[in-house]
């Protein structure tokens, strides 16, 4: 079941020569509903500045199109603060010296809950069992004289701050976004006796711009209206909580046929998961996870399974495991490739430490894995050299997502430290909320210890409350490694995580730029430093050797 909307808009110039107010109404598939939602905005252009209609179109159009394009594991405050922020700058960029300027109102519906964004002297209303309730306030200077002058609007100023409001849905609400031109005119009494008396939402609309301009609204008046008719099941969260009809799988057997998969034997089993190893119908080999029974009846171990599922169905690529589609599951459980290959751990405990040419190869790949995670909002907060798998093909993937992270839509205990010890960020042990910079210290440890076999800390146990000062340099246990690769190392290991690189990709960055200088400095062959003396000088010779030979055959034809 899906959302199910009635919309109703309307909107006219009154007695201005040009209507600067923008509405939009974006109700996408469903499918791209239940992820990113419905959206609808209102966009008040301040006629005062360079050109207000353009500044409210062309934020209507960024938000709907750049809205779409977010991942859909980010929150949705956390998306439309992020794109807020950058049509900010565009405004302030592109007034051609004048300010670029327009209120906003934006409303998105995603699953059974609402998200409001507002900035300016627009109003969201929600009318619930015939009572009216303003959501949002102006953003105007409280002298009276002044009340008309917003101290806050798009491309006002640098730093962009929006109000945010969120809160659940209800069958029945309907919910209102009205210019100045409507509720400066009509008041709230009037706004919620045109509700009341007008059911369907188109006319209500309607009646609400009418209404205004007949009142004497010297402005252009807009109203957007939308009731919700049906909720849906839920969001992802809620519906992979509700999956209790799904059993566990049972216990399974060697040889044993289940839901299509062929069961060769079990793999490992924790507290946490059972996984077996399986081959479909071509005989290509699979992992299937499911539950052990000593779980089975953890009210939130089936949504962490299945939410495990849909990480890595969302972060599809060479660097990760490979999910296979499950359309007629019955149990609770999800399979994943098995790809032939050793561990880094095994690798290391096998090997020792790694070569530099192979340290070199490996990092940048754990980087670009990591910044692709990131950039759709997922923290894996258990990179350890266990988790990641050299493959026989050559290829780096990033395995168990057991412990996996997205803000706003995973659930997490008060203090807890999820992840190996020696692997967990200072900050972590103090407290802090999980972030991407937790997991970029933790591939600095998985990096430190490929290189030298030892911590940057020392080993840390479950049961210690580490100090941290300053990390054991790499080039301690490693004379062999370059001052720049030594010093990479040592910002990644920083137990203040300001000093840290911010994201993956200024890592990455930094290791190109330091393995390039590495070559500059390499004494390069002298054809590449001196090509024109090279090649006249094999001239030279070539034709010094011709002159030898004329001189030969000239002596042998002497009688």
């Amino acid at each position: 079941m899906t959302l199910q909307l009635s919309i109703g808009e309307a909107s006219a110039a009154g007695p201005r020569p040009e209507n600067q107010d923008a509405l939009r109404v974006v109700t996408p598939a469903p499918a791209l509903a239940a992820s990113k939602g419905c959206l609808f905005a209102l966009a008040d252009g301040v006629s005062q500045c360079a050109d207000g209609g353009l500044a409210a179109r062309t934020t209507l159009q960024a938000l709907a199109v750049d809205y779409y394009a977010t991942p859909e594991t980010w929150a949705v405050a956390q998306a439309l603060d992020r794109l807020l922020l950058a049509q900010n700058r565009w405004l302030q960029a592109n007034g051609g010296g004048q300010p670029l300027l327009t209120t906003l109102t934006a409303l998105v519906l995603r699953g059974r809950r609402f998200t409001l964004a507002h900035v300016g002297d627009c109003r969201a209303y929600r009318w619930r069992d015939g009572q009216l309730e303003r959501l949002t306030e102006e953003h105007v200077w409280e002298q009276p004289e002044m009340r008309h002058v917003l101290k806050r609007a798009m491309g006002l100023d640098q730093h962009l701050l929006v109000d945010y409001l969120d809160g659940d849905l209800q069958e029945g609400d309907a919910f209102l976004l009205v210019s100045d031109g409507v509720w400066a005119t009509l008041d709230d009494s009037g706004i919620r006796r045109i509700l009341a008396d007008e059911p369907d939402t188109s006319a209500a609309a309607r009646a609400l711009v009418r209404a205004a301009h007949l009142a004497g609204s010297p402005d252009n008046a807009s109203a957007l209206l939308l009731r919700v008719e049906r909720l849906p099941e839920g969001s992802l969260a809620d519906s992979l909580a509700q999956l209790q009809h799904w059993p566990p799988a049972p216990a399974l057997r060697e040889g044993q046929l289940f839901e299509g998969w062929r069961i060769d034997g079990l793999l490992a089993e924790s507290r946490q998961s059972l996984v077996y190893r399986v081959r479909d119908g071509q005989e290509r080999r699979w992992l299937l996870k499911t539950l052990p029974p000593a779980r089975r009846n953890e009210a939130e171990a089936g949504q962490a399974l299945l939410l495990e599922e849909w990480f890595l169905r969302r972060v599809a690529g060479r660097y990760f495991p490979e999910v296979a589609p499950l359309p007629q599951r019955q149990h609770l459980y999800y399979v994943q490739r098995e790809y032939p290959g050793q561990t880094l751990a095994g690798h290391l405990q096998a090997h020792g430490p790694l070569t530099l040419a192979q340290w070199l190869d490996l990092a940048p790949r754990l980087l670009r894995a990591l910044g692709m995670l990131h950039r759709r909002n997922i923290l894996h907060r258990d990179i350890k050299p266990e988790n990641l798998l050299w493959g026989e093909d050559g290829e780096l993937r990033l395995l168990d997502f057991g412990l996996a992270y997205c803000p706003g839509l995973s659930r997490d205990e008060a203090h807890s430290l999820p992840g190996t010890p020696s692997y967990i960020a200072p900050e972590a042990f103090a407290g802090a909320a999980p972030d991407a910079r937790q997991d970029l210290y933790a591939a600095g440890v998985t990096l430190y210890a490929l290189l030298t076999g030892h911590y940057p800390y020392g080993e840390i146990e479950a049961f210690q409350h580490p100090r941290f000062g300053t990390p054991t340099s790499a080039s301690r246990y490693r004379p062999d490694l370059p001052a720049w690769l030594d010093e990479s190392l040592r910002r990644a290991l920083l137990a203040d995580p300001q000093q840290r690189f911010e994201t993956a990709e200024e890592w990455l960055l930094e290791l190109e730029r330091g393995e390039q200088r590495t070559q500059d400095l390499r004494p390069r062959p002298w054809l590449e430093r001196e090509p024109l003396k090279v090649w006249r000088g094999i001239a030279l010779l070539s034709l010094l050797l011709n002159f030898v030979l004329f001189a030969l055959l000239g002596v042998g034809r002497q009688p």
